[in-house]
């Protein structure tokens, strides 16, 4: 896959349709977003730069499987949740957890609705084909709460169908609900419940098969926790690969180790990478904190509570 990408001349990436923060073209239909930074670091490992060498391939929650696994796109990075069953049964793989997410629910503030157990009785907006739709019925049921979906397939529709009134409560992962709410034009209208009802771990996939590629895809993701971990940043780090002498810095920047080399790019994958993305904590501040996220999870391991852990490069 990577000598076929290298041939082709663009990495061809999946992503949403459109959400603030995570993906979503500007009006000169430039893509931004965390989700889009994934994708723009994988071809910076593979070319070396990303001038020109993604092409952002919109799809929705139903399409995006059978987009991977037809080969219109060669990875989707797309806030999708691994499952056991999408990891066993689509042909597919997640290479790594890039965000831990939990479900929630969104109202308006009006509602004066403070708790999700006082949803009951009230129309709910969810996307189908989505673990968002099955957690809510397994929620629902769990807890003795009576709710009527309300099931609309895109997510723009949903939003839509939220403001206009046709449910009380919109439903999707914490992250997307921040997303939505921060393009509202009065934020603060909308609640964000604090009860989460779901562990959402999210992740890019690859097509089941190419080894070497997911490898490279997975270690793209874990070269920018260590980055962060070992405080190299986009404004330091060409200066680090020549004068920082902590063996692991050496090898994560391609001063030693060959490790480029074994996933067939350059040794100095990651130093072209992090010198134009950032590490995890600068591409995960420069989209997800506008829209009032906390890292939470998201955070290193060396922080309480932090969940995102690079093995070692060596």
């Amino acid at each position: 896959m990577i000598d076929t990408i290298r041939a082709r001349g663009q990495l061809l990436c999946g992503v949403s349709t459109g959400l603030a923060g995570f993906a979503q073209p500007n009006s000169q239909g430039v893509w931004a977003g965390f989700d889009v930074d994934y994708c723009r670091a994988v071809a910076i490992a593979i070319f070396g730069t990303e001038q020109n060498r993604v092409r952002y391939v919109p799809t929705t929650a139903q399409v995006r499987f059978t987009a991977l696994q037809s080969g219109e796109v060669d990875m989707l990075s797309r806030n999708t949740t691994w499952t056991l069953s999408r990891d066993t049964s689509l042909g597919l793989d997640f290479t790594a957890t890039n965000f831990y997410d939990g479900q929630g629910f969104m109202v308006k503030r009006s509602l004066g609705v403070t708790a999700a157990r006082q949803l009951d009785g009230a129309t709910i907006c969810v996307q189908p084909g989505t673990t968002t739709e099955q957690n809510l019925a397994d929620w629902a049921r769990s807890v003795r709460v009576n709710i009527r979906p309300v099931v609309i397939e895109r997510l723009e529709d949903n939003i839509a169908a939220y403001l206009a009134g046709r449910c009380d409560a919109y439903t999707t992962d914490v992250s997307g609900l921040a997303a939505s709410r921060s393009a509202q034009q009065v934020p603060a209208d909308h609640v964000i419940l604090p009860d989460v009802i779901s562990k959402e771990p999210l992740g890019v996939l690859v097509r089941h098969g190419d080894q070497r590629f997911a490898d490279l895809v997975r270690w793209v993701h874990f070269g920018l926790l260590a980055a962060e971990e070992f405080g190299i940043t986009a404004e330091n780090a060409a200066g680090l690969a020549t004068t920082d002498n902590r063996p692991e810095v050496q090898r994560i920047l391609g001063r030693t180790g060959g490790l480029g080399q074994m996933m067939g790019v350059d040794n100095a994958w990651m130093l072209n990478v992090i010198r134009t993305l950032g590490n995890y904590g600068e591409i995960s501040t420069r989209n997800l904190a506008p829209l009032g996220l906390q890292r939470g999870p998201n955070a290193l391991w060396t922080t309480p509570g932090g969940l995102q852990y690079a093995p070692p490069f060596r």
